[in-house]
């Protein structure tokens, strides 16, 4: 039998009616559940929960109408604290499909975090898994109205005085609030990001442009559902297209990912550049420098060893990966034009929360730019501000049908960032190429002023230290008028195990000087480091392994004095 050829135009065609009707939530999961019941929605890796597309809109319904007795009714905020699991999306459209609120949050929070977030959004209803109760304190609990075991949807707490059948809910209009998202990024100080129906129906919208996805693919989650990037592009978009989405019942380390991969054969996989520079970092590049005849082929045919390589790194993935999106940190460039090179299915993105989150993208099988976030996305507006005529370089301004409603209770921080046109202003510095491709250079308020008034972009010569054999990850400030770089070497490079032994001092002096003279002869003369310090930890970070600056601003390193001799 011949094989099936898809008609692009059909599929197109059905598209179009999909982005024309689901303007809502409530519309996303009635159109989803209707035209694919028989297909599988969601389901663990290795058994468990799952769920076909119909017996999800049951599980759904039901589980509103239970909310609904207990008075849980349209506009009330329903919080969901777990890791990724089917239930996790139950618990998300119980609540958005009818006009309540999800505040999701990250399973990686804080007690503190979980009880400001829960306080500050008024909270009626947490889903809550059985690994994260710890977090949740008796003040919070005796505050909500329902506590529900996510895992099972059995209520963990329930007061009997309010099953009185008066949970109206209705379906929500486009402009609806839909979620409140708490972020602190990497600035400390904690936002509730207001999204409404249409911000989230938007993105829905603007991933298919980027990256269509039919009923054919399989997503692996392995990013947190609550981050709006795994949430918008990855757990929702699967659901949009009728597509199966996979999760992982422990959290995604090597020794689990790889097994899983192998076995769900992912065609979407949505990640963090953190992930695929550790592959070719602490794998790809050390077993070419290993072995000769790699060597040798890497000098004398790179374009044959690099094809072959792209293969490997598929395979390694599960082996029908078309696509691999990259967003939430930049790209190492160096990775990224080996990346290129190995033709390798990746994509990157841009975003934030507060734009739901697609701003602007690379495709697939579009140009490779390697640096670039690629140009606007679909039905998004950008300009540059307060450019910079030597450098071209100006703030990311946006603006569209994906920008937020704003700071929940928090119209002040709002209207610094949003301005009476609906024009979002990132913080991010980036400059334009003539063909549309945007450039990322750093965070506004992470700019260090050079003695000539000139912009020190740190995320630069951070790229430059992170590329050093050796080294796993930086942060370059500036302390007492010259930038410092606090290193976090390999355990491997630095053994703190020895850290009272001579040799251990001397290694480490060594290894700092040769960062200190690599960077100084590499970068320009107004980005040259005057100290480097050494970390013993791993830098504290996001959702997305941004490292959280604010933690480190003045910290001088976990060097422990050298002992004085006898």
């Amino acid at each position: 039998m011949a094989k099936k050829i898809r008609n692009p135009y059909r599929a197109w065609r059905r598209y179009r009616g999909r982005e024309n009707t689901c303007t809502t939530l409530h519309k996303v999961f009635d159109y989803a559940t209707t035209n694919y019941a028989k297909r599988v929605a969601y389901q663990y890796v290795d058994g468990g929960q799952r769920y076909t597309y119909a017996e999800f809109r049951t599980k759904v319904e039901r589980l509103s109408q239970r909310l609904s007795r207990f008075g849980i009714k349209h506009g009330d905020r329903v919080a969901i604290l777990s890791q990724n699991m089917p239930n996790w999306v139950v618990a998300f459209f119980a609540a958005t499909a009818y006009g309540r609120i999800a505040v999701p949050m990250l399973p990686d929070s804080s007690e503190n975090e979980v009880s400001n977030i829960l306080t500050h959004s008024e909270s009626k209803v947490l889903f809550i898994s059985q690994r994260l109760m710890s977090k949740l304190s008796e003040e919070c609990k005796k505050k909500l109205t329902l506590v529900v075991d996510i895992e099972t949807l059995e209520f963990i707490k329930k007061n009997q005085e309010d099953f009185k059948c008066n949970g109206w809910v209705k379906d929500p209009q486009p402009d609806d609030l839909a979620a409140i998202i708490y972020t602190s990024g990497t600035t400390g100080k904690a936002k509730g990001v207001m999204l409404s129906h249409r911000n989230i129906c938007q993105n829905l919208a603007a991933s298919f442009k980027a990256q269509p996805a039919f009923t054919r693919d399989r997503f692996l989650s392995i990013l947190p559902a609550a981050h709006v990037y795994e949430m918008n592009v990855s757990t929702l978009y699967s659901f949009y297209v009728g597509a199966t989405c996979y999760t992982l019942q422990k959290p995604a380390s090597p020794s689990v990912l790889i097994p899983a991969m192998k076995k769900v054969k992912p065609t979407i996989i949505c990640s963090v550049p953190l992930i695929i520079e550790k592959v070719v970092k602490n794998s790809v590049w050390p077993t070419i420098q290993k072995s000769r005849v790699l060597s040798w082929a890497d000098k004398k045919i790179p374009r044959i060893l690099h094809w072959f390589i792209g293969r490997k790194i598929v395979s390694t993935f599960g082996g029908q990966v078309v696509f691999f999106g990259v967003g939430g940190a930049k790209l190492d460039p160096t990775i990224e034009q080996f990346l290129k090179e190995c033709h390798f299915p990746y994509a990157v993105g841009y975003g934030l929360t507060e734009t739901a989150p697609l701003v602007c993208n690379l495709m697939v099988n579009g140009p490779k730019k390697i640096g670039s976030i690629g140009v606007a996305s679909y039905k998004v507006d950008i300009r540059l501000d307060n450019v910079n005529p030597e450098t071209g370089e100006g703030e990311i301004v946006v603006r569209g049908d994906n920008v937020m409603l704003g700071y929940y209770k928090d119209p002040e921080r709002t209207l610094q960032v949003m301005d009476d046109e609906g024009w979002f202003h990132t913080n991010d510095v980036a400059c334009m190429d003539d063909e549309g491709y945007y450039y990322i250079k750093g965070r506004l308020n992470n700019t260090i002023l050079g003695p000539s008034g000139e912009n020190i972009y740190p995320e630069e010569i951070e790229q430059v230290i992170n590329n050093l054999e050796g080294v796993e990850e930086s942060l370059v400030m500036e302390r007492d008028g010259k930038l410092v770089a606090l290193v976090k070497f390999n355990d491997n490079v630095i053994d703190w195990d020895q850290a009272t032994e001579d040799k251990f001092f001397e290694n480490l002096e060594n290894r700092k000087k040769a960062v200190l003279e690599w960077v100084n002869k590499t970068v320009g003369k107004n980005s040259k480091i005057g100290e480097v310090d050494a970390m013993k930890e791993p830098f504290e970070k996001t959702a997305t392994q941004k490292i959280r600056r604010f933690k480190y601003k003045d910290s001088r390193g976990d060097e422990p004095d050298k002992p004085k001799a006898d």
